[in-house]
Formats: structure tokens, C-alpha cells, sequence
């Protein structure tokens, strides 16, 4: 019975990410602190459900042409080499023992900063920030490396920092960020699950169980981007964060069943909505 609540929850949060092109790993690995897991563990056993969510969510990127596959290599490659910068300072926090405190407290930090950004685009207009012909080099640089650190140092891909920083610094569409992020993020994530898990064991049955709910919900998510404006997805992302926020702030004090119930409710909300808009499309291509 565990495992199949593994198996649902990996299926969730795999929606989650092939919507938002955020890689799972940031909703997951707070979630897993809150189960019981060793910051370590809960990192390792994110990286390994990020590569098999970003795989699922890429193929059908690839078919909606959502990928800008040169600027996804350059951010991609940056990252790998913050990954290796990062990982010692991880094992570093974990032997003197501030693992339990620094990285939920960098979680809080950074959902923060992101959901204020993600609201505020939220109101802008789709037409009021066309996207160039072209992006900065030291740009996306800075926005791989930055993606690739966060990512080995708290266990995510890397997306729900890239994201966000791609539509604001560099003016990407938010649909072709989704898609060119998770190209990234499967570069990142590789290399840091590879380094981790030379030192760090965790229960791989637990792993394939959220990589094989993830299969379906990916493709799922990533096909409900159609469904839904640019604006409307830079808001709700900016909503997510905030819950994923409250979780990681109630961990800290605690009350990990408080953060479990917050986290279900926006799950409950995101595909309550998702069914809506749904039901309004079918119901106007019918009249």
C-alpha cells in the first residue's frame, strides 16, 4: 500500500511538472522531508524521479515544438559544472549537521523571491512582452549555472529556478521556457542524481515507484498548457511556490501534517481548475 501512494504521488506531481516545465523535484523533495527523509536521501531519490520526469515531459514538448534546443545545450551545460561546485557543500552542511535547517531555510528564501516574481507576471498582458529573436549568451549561462546549483544543493531540476528567470531577464514565451527548461534540467539532473548516488543509498523500488507515476502525468501536464493563457500559467506558478513555501516553513516548526494538507490542497485546486477548462473548450467547440 506504501508504494502505491508512491506511485500516485509521483503521478501528481509529474502533472504538476510537465505544466509548469519545473522538473517535480522542488514539489517533491519538500514533500519527502515532511514524509521523514534525510535531507540527503530526499535529494538523491528527487534527482532520480527529475530524470524520468524529464524525459516524459520532453517527448511531448518535442511534438508541440516547445524546445529551443541551442539556448536548453548552453544552460544545460553550465549547470552540470554548478552541480559539481555544489555537492560538497552539501555533504559539508550534512557532516557538521546544519542539513536539517540550511536547506529547508535556502527552500524559503528562494520560493519567496520566485513567487512574487511569477504573480507580478501574472498580471501582465501576453502582448505587453513579445519574445526576441535572439537571447544573451552570458545570460543563459548565468541562468544554467544558478539552475544547476540550486539543483544539486537542494535536490531539484533546476526548472523552478530556470523558469522564471528565462521569462524575466530574457523574455522568453512561458511555453517555450517550459520546454527549453526541461531539456536543461534533464542534462542537470542526470549528472547530479550520478553524483550523489556514488555515496548516498536510497530505497530505488521507492524511486521507480514515482518515476513510473510519472510516465503518463508529464504528458498530460504538458498538454494542458494548451488549455490555458501565458498569463494564467505565470500566475499559478506563482501561487505554487507559494504553497510548496507554507510546507517548507512548517517543516521548520514542526507541523509537517499542516505542510502535507496545504500541498494537497493546491493539487486538489490545480486539477479541479485543469477539468474546468476542459469542460468550457469541449462545451464551445459543441455550441
Amino acid at each position: 500500500m506504501e508504494y502505491i501512494l508512491y506511485l500516485l504521488l509521483g503521478g501528481f506531481i509529474s502533472v504538476l511538472s510537465g505544466f509548469f516545465g519545473v522538473g517535480g523535484g522542488f514539489i517533491l523533495t519538500p514533500i519527502l522531508l515532511l514524509i521523514g527523509f534525510s535531507p540527503l536521501e530526499a535529494i538523491t531519490t528527487s534527482l532520480f524521479f527529475t530524470v524520468g520526469t524529464s524525459i516524459s515531459g520532453i517527448t511531448a514538448h518535442i511534438r508541440m515544438k516547445n524546445i529551443l534546443w541551442k539556448e536548453g545545450l548552453i544552460m544545460g551545460l553550465s549547470g552540470i559544472v554548478a552541480t559539481q561546485v555544489a555537492r560538497p557543500l552539501v555533504y559539508t552542511l550534512e557532516e557538521r549537521g546544519w542539513d536539517e535547517v540550511v536547506i529547508p531555510f535556502l527552500y524559503i528564501i528562494l520560493l519567496a523571491y520566485f513567487a512574487v516574481k511569477m504573480i507580478r507576471q501574472g498580471y501582465k498582458k501576453d502582448e505587453e512582452s513579445p519574445a526576441p529573436a535572439s537571447f544573451s549568451l552570458p545570460k543563459l549561462l548565468e541562468v544554467g549555472f544558478v539552475g544547476g546549483f540550486v539543483s544539486a544543493s537542494l535536490g531539484v531540476g533546476g526548472g523552478f529556478i530556470i523558469v522564471p528567470l528565462i521569462i524575466t531577464s530574457l523574455g522568453f514565451n512561458p511555453k517555450k521556457a517550459v520546454g527549453t527548461s526541461l531539456f536543461a534540467v534533464l542534462l542537470i539532473v542526470t549528472v547530479g542524481f550520478t553524483s550523489y548516488a556514488v555515496n548516498t543509498e536510497i530505497d530505488y523500488f521507492i524511486g521507480l515507484m514515482l518515476v513510473a507515476g510519472a510516465l503518463a502525468g508529464s504528458q498530460f501536464g504538458a498538454r494542458m498548457t494548451a488549455h490555458f493563457e501565458n498569463r494564467e500559467m505565470n500566475a499559478m506558478l506563482g501561487i505554487l511556490y507559494l504553497v510548496t513555501l507554507a510546507g517548507a516553513v512548517l517543516k521548520l516548526v514542526g507541523l509537517n501534517k499542516a505542510g502535507l494538507l496545504i500541498m494537497g490542497v493546491f493539487i486538489v485546486y490545480f486539477f479541479a481548475r485543469s477539468i474546468g477548462k476542459i469542460k468550457t473548450k469541449m462545451a464551445m467547440k459543441e455550441g
